[in-house]
């Protein structure tokens, strides 16, 4: 009887390592793909069976219930994390399992760039083909209203930046997103402005700001532009700045300024019509924020481009004059 027991005993030890050399190696053996790369995106509340599933449905060729208790047997099962997964050929089922509790997700990213308009920014958002297009066929005004934004118009309350995302990402997440950081921004900076600011509203600012940051061509003149603007805003001396008018005339614009387009009045127009504009024209960085609450003391009224990326200031007309001479009718003097 003892000696049958043992047997037993030594047989169950022998099935237990045999188990465990099985389970070893099915965990350390490169799995099948359905290509040379699969990706697959793991919702949150998704449990480690459920994971498995869906990490099979994707077409790695793994037994979910097996991963499953590779995840239970390593203590890992309760620490899988949501987020979406690439994997390449030669992966194991130990390493599937070590990307989703290590949270190893791949990510994609989109660049809104400053200065771009919120045509360009749909454009970039609707056409990357890693966000679902949920904000596709939707009007400016229904998008406004999905993303929870207060304003009438969707033009500058987006923030420029890089934006890294889940693959699979709501479009309208991301825009919620870059308008609550551009929220977040505008409200930090107007409450850093200059007591003596024309300004009278933090939209006032991110208009300014928008001007600024299409008549800057380098960093360092954004300060003198910026009172440029301050000045004649004092005064009650229109704008008359090209970017505006060329906003206002939408996508039917050459490329090619005329006069008659400045003599074309229009809400955008700053050459007709006194003060800001109804509305933001582009999408301003931190700088322009910066520079259109805080812009640098100066008794400049008028600038004109070098023609190198920098800027020419003037006091008065008459040295306005001779710097558009110099620069742009290039006349000497």
């Amino acid at each position: 009887m003892k000696r049958l027991l043992f047997s037993l005993v030594v047989l169950l030890v022998l099935a237990a390592s045999l188990v465990a050399a099985a389970g070893w190696w099915y965990a350390h053996r490169p799995l099948t793909l359905a290509a040379e790369t699969v990706d697959f995106t793991i919702p949150r509340g998704v449990g480690m069976r459920q994971a498995a599933a869906i990490i099979e449905r994707s077409g790695v060729d793994v037994d979910a219930r097996a991963l499953a208790l590779i995840a239970r047997i390593g203590e890992r099962a309760h620490r899988i994390q949501a987020g979406s997964y690439e994997v390449h050929a030669g992966v194991t089922p130990w390493q599937l399992v070590l990307k989703l509790s290590d949270g190893d997700v791949t990510q994609s990213e989109l660049v809104l760039v400053e200065g771009w308009t919120f045509r360009q920014v749909r454009q970039a958002v609707e056409s990357h083909p890693e966000l679902e297009p949920d904000s596709a066929g939707l009007s400016d005004a229904e998008l406004l209203a999905r993303i929870g934004a207060e304003a009438a118009h969707p033009e500058g309350l987006f923030f420029p930046d890089t934006y890294l995302f889940d693959k699979h990402s709501s479009a309208l997440a991301v825009l919620r997103r870059a308008h609550e950081i551009m929220q977040a921004r505008l409200e930090s900076v107007w409450g850093e402005r200059d007591p003596a600011s024309p300004l009278s509203s933090p939209y006032e600012a991110l208009i300014l700001a928008s001007i600024i940051e299409k008549e800057t061509g380098r960093p360092e003149d954004r300060g003198l532009v910026a009172s440029v603007f301050a000045n004649r805003l004092r005064i009650g001396m229109r704008l008359q700045t090209d970017p505006t008018v060329i906003y206002g005339l939408g996508p039917d614009f050459d490329g090619r300024l005329r006069r008659k387009h400045l003599d074309t009045d229009h809400p955008w127009n700053t050459y007709t019509r006194a003060g800001l504009p109804p509305t933001p024209i582009a999408m301003p960085g931190e700088a322009s924020l910066r520079a259109a609450v805080q812009p640098q003391k100066s008794d400049y009224l008028y600038f004109v481009a070098r023609g190198d990326g920098s800027s020419e200031f003037s006091r008065n007309l008459a040295e306005h004059n001779r710097a558009v001479n110099k620069f742009i009718r290039k006349r000497g003097g």
